[in-house]
C-alpha cells in the first residue's frame, strides 16, 4: 500500500508566497544560518516540531539552554496569531512535542554514555586532539584489543591498554609497528584533560542505543530528543562535536537503505556546526562529506546550524538543498565576504538584491530557498518565519524534572554498571604474574625480577607516569561495544 501524502513543512511566508519543505526532499539536508540573536533558534524549533508532527524523530542539541520549551504548548496571543495569518498558517493549534531530554552529566536529562569501542579510533583521536603519530598509537591499541578479544568500554580500559602497550612495546612492534613511549605519555596527558572535562561521565555503561533516538509516541508523532549541551559545549567542544559525529556514523552504519521515501526516517540537527570542521583533519572532513552525501539514501536528513555559510566546507555546503538565511552583519572584511558567500548560495531572484537584504533582515525574518518536488531549488524569497506551536523559551526546572520522570526511558540509564573489560583482564593477568613469582633470598634480587615483565598495572603506571599517580586508575562506568575496531563511517574508513 502506498504511503499517504505528507503535507509540506511550512517555514514562513510574506503575504504573497509561502515557502515549505517538501517531505520527500527533507532528507536532502539543510542549512540554518545567521548572526546571534536573529532568530535561528525559533527556526530550528519550528522545523524540529514540524518533523515531529509528521512522525519523524529528531535530535536537537540545546547549547544555550533555551530549547526545552518545545515540550510545552505555546501561549495564544493576538500578536502570535497575526503573524501566523501573515505567513499563511491560519488558526494555530498550540501544542508541545513529545520530548526526551539527554545530558552527558545526567543532571538535565537521562545520562548519555558511549563506549570507547563505539566511538572508534578516528573520533577518539579527534576527541583527544592527537597528532598523526599519536593517532597511530590509538589505531594499534584498538587492533591489539580486537585481536585479544578485550572490550574497550571506558577510560580505565583505555589507560590499562596504554600500560600494556608500554610493557609489551618491543614484542608488539614487530607485528603492529613502533609504539613510542613519548606518544603514550602524550596520550595519557590528553586523557587527564578529558577526565577533568567530564570524560568519566561520557564513557560508561549502559550505553545509549540508537533505537532510543528513533521513537514515536502513541499518537505517531516523532520524539524530539533534546541533548542538553550547555555545560558540555563550554567545557569540551570537541566532546560535543564528537557525540554528534558518532550519531551520524551510527545512523549511516545501522539504518537500511530506503530509496525515495515520502519523508525522512530521522533528522539530525548540528548546532554550532563550525565545531565539526575547525582544525579538523582533512581526512576526517572528507569522510564526513561522504556520509552526508550518502546518508540521505538511509532516510536521514542533516541540518547544519551556524552563523555563516563560510563555516561549512564547500563540499558539504553544496549538498544542503533547503536553506534558511537569517541576518548577517558586515562590520569587517570577513563579514562582508560571508554576506557575499551567503547571497551566492541562493538561486537568484531578479526582484531581490540578496546581498543587501541579508544585512537588512529583522529578527524572525529570513531568506529562504527550498527544493521542489523534483529537487530543483526555488528562487530565494524574503519571508517571516512562522511561529512555533510550542513555547518560545525554556520550561522551568520543575517541569523538566516531571518530564524526565515520566519519560518511557526513566531509569533505563540512571545507574552506571561495570563489568569485565580490558582493565579487569589485564589486572588479573598482572596479579597472576606476581603471584607466580618465587621469592628469593636477597630483596634486591626480588626487586630486579619484578622490574621485568611481572609488574602490576598500578606499579607500571607509577613508574611510567608518576605525575599522574594511581588516581588515574580509578573506575569509571563501563559499556560493551559491538565491535572493537571502529571509526566514523564504518565501511568507508581508511584501510
Amino acid at each position: 500500500m502506498p504511503d499517504l501524502h505528507v503535507p509540506p513543512l511550512l517555514i514562513g511566508g510574506n503575504g504573497v508566497t509561502s515557502l515549505a519543505i517538501e517531505p520527500s526532499m527533507a532528507n536532502r539536508h539543510g542549512l540554518i544560518a545567521g548572526a546571534t540573536g536573529t532568530g535561528k533558534t525559533i527556526t530550528l524549533q519550528v522545523l524540529a516540531q514540524s518533523f515531529s508532527q509528521m512522525g519523524v524523530p529528531v535530535l536537537v542539541p540545546d547549547i544555550k539552554g533555551d530549547f526545552s520549551g518545545i515540550a510545552k504548548a505555546g501561549k495564544a496571543g493576538e500578536k502570535l496569531q497575526k503573524r501566523a495569518d501573515k505567513v499563511g498558517l491560519g488558526p494555530m493549534t498550540l501544542c508541545g512535542a513529545p520530548t526526551v531530554f539527554w545530558d552527558v552529566f545526567g543532571e538535565q536529562g537521562h545520562p548519555l554514555r558511549l563506549t570507547i569501542a563505539e566511538l572508534g579510533p578516528v573520533l577518539l583521536s579527534r576527541l583527544l586532539n592527537l597528532n598523526e603519530t599519536q593517532s597511530g598509537i590509538i589505531d594499534i591499541l584498538f587492533r591489539v584489543a580486537d585481536d585479544n578479544g578485550w572490550l574497550l568500554l571506558d577510560l580505565k580500559d583505555l589507560r590499562s591498554m596504554l600500560i600494556y602497550l608500554h610493557e609489551q612495546r618491543s614484542a608488539l612492534g614487530a607485528k603492529y609497528g613502533n609504539v613510542s613511549a613519548a606518544s603514550l605519555g602524550a596520550i595519557q596527558r590528553s586523557l587527564l584533560r578529558l577526565d577533568g572535562q567530564g570524560g568519566e561521565k561520557l564513557f560508561g555503561e549502559p550505553a545509549i542505543s540508537l533505537d532510543d533516538f528513533l521513537q514515536t509516541d502513541e499518537n505517531g508523532q516523532g520524539v524530539v530528543n533534546v541533548l542538553h549541551a550547555a555545560q558540555l559545549y563550554q567545557e569540551s567542544p570537541l566532546a560535543y562535536s564528537c557525540i554528534l559525529l558518532w550519531l551520524l556514523s551510527e545512523l549511516f552504519e545501522q539504518l537500511p537503505e530506503v530509496g525515495d521515501a515520502d519523508k525522512p526516517r530521522f533528522v539530525l540537527f548540528f548546532d554550532e556546526a563550525h565545531l565539526m570542521f575547525t582544525d579538523t583533519p582533512k581526512a576526517l572532513v572528507d569522510r564526513i562529506e561522504q556520509v552526508v552525501r550518502l546518508i540521505r539514501s538511509k532516510g536521514v536528513g542533516v541540518y547544519f546550524v551556524t552563523q555563516s555559510p563560510l563555516d561549512i566546507p564547500d563540499s558539504i555546503l553544496g549538498q544542503l538543498g533547503n536553506r534558511v538565511q537569517h541576518a548577517l552583519r558586515a562590520f569587517t572584511p570577513r563579514d562582508q565576504k560571508a554576506v557575499r558567500a551567503a547571497a551566492q548560495t541562493f538561486r537568484a531572484n531578479p526582484e531581490l538584491d540578496t546581498e543587501s537584504v541579508i544585512m537588512a533582515l529583522g529578527v524572525g525574518e529570513a531568506l529562504v530557498s527550498v527544493l521542489d518536488a523534483k529537487g530543483t531549488p526555488s528562487i530565494v524569497q524574503q519571508v517571516m518565519i512562522r511561529p512555533p506551536d510550542s513555547q518560545m523559551g525554556p520550561i522551568n526546572e520543575t517541569e523538566r524534572a516531571e518530564l524526565i520522570k515520566a519519560s518511557p526511558l526513566a531509569g533505563a540509564y540512571d545507574q552506571a554498571v561495570d563489568r569485565e573489560s580490558a582493565y579487569e583482564v589485564l589486572q588479573e593477568r598482572a596479579d597472576k604474574s606476581l603471584s607466580a613469582e618465587k621469592p628469593t633470598v636477597k630483596p634486591q634480587s626480588k626487586a630486579r625480577k619484578r622490574s621485568g615483565g611481572g609488574k602490576s598495572i598500578g606499579q607500571e603506571l607509577s613508574e611510567m607516569f608518576s605525575s599522574f599517580g594511581r588516581s588515574a586508575m580509578r573506575s569509571v562506568g563501563t559499556q560493551a561495544g559491538r565491535a572493537i575496531v571502529r571509526g566514523i563511517l564504518g565501511s568507508l574508513r581508511s584501510k
